[in-house]
């Protein structure tokens, strides 16, 4: 009898121990909550780039496990809808202007001018010339680029979308979501993806 009271004492306070537990949304308000006390708006960073859609959220949640199949082919085929293309129709721009784009890492710090245009800073994370020897490798190797995989209008399309919204294709990828979050306009878009498919890019040489 006494170790079923034992017993039954270890359930009870187990379950209250459960009950009383914050849950995730709970621990994710605390820490939000002891971000934007810890911060402060300064020039165009302000506080509220702490807040997380619901993409960012979904991603956080998991962390580093890889997230699951279903989910993943759910949020690409959300994001590859939030894709605008050219009112033109055009992909391409001019190569050179993508170039300083990949060089420039300048745009959305407190110090910066938000009159400017962004760069895109893709070096940070991909290799896509030969001449530039300081690159990072979080990304894959964007060298021959077109070269490799042809100079077509799908390929096209496929760089497009890629640079707009790097989820469409990769859920939870670490790479910014430059069209969506309006990092880069549409000429400059046009001019990275023209870095990548130009034939004449240091790219594909």
């Amino acid at each position: 009898m006494k170790t079923k009271l034992i017993a039954l004492s270890a359930t009870a306070l187990l379950a209250a121990g459960c009950a009383t537990t914050p849950s995730d949304d709970e621990y994710y308000a605390k820490a939000v909550a002891l971000m934007k006390a810890g911060f402060k708006d300064r020039g165009q960073a302000k506080v509220d780039r702490i807040d997380q859609d619901s993409l960012q959220k979904l991603c956080s949640s998991y962390g580093t496990n890889p997230v699951p199949k279903d989910v993943a082919e759910r949020l690409q085929a959300e994001q590859l809808a939030t894709i605008k293309y050219p009112a033109d129709g055009k992909y391409l721009g001019d190569w050179k202007s993508g170039e300083k784009i990949a060089q420039s890492g300048r745009g959305g710090q407190y110090n910066d001018n938000p009159a400017q245009p962004s760069g895109a800073n893709c070096y940070a994370c991909h290799q896509l010339t030969k001449e530039e020897v300081s690159y990072g490798t979080i990304g894959p190797s964007l060298y021959h680029f077109g070269k490799l995989r042809g100079y077509g209008p799908d390929i096209q399309k496929y760089a497009w979308n890629k640079v707009y919204n790097s989820h469409a294709f990769s859920a939870c990828s670490s790479m910014p979501r430059f069209g969506y979050r309006g990092i880069l306009t549409e000429q400059q878009i046009k001019d990275v993806v023209a870095l990548l498919m130009d034939p004449n890019s240091p790219v594909n040489k």
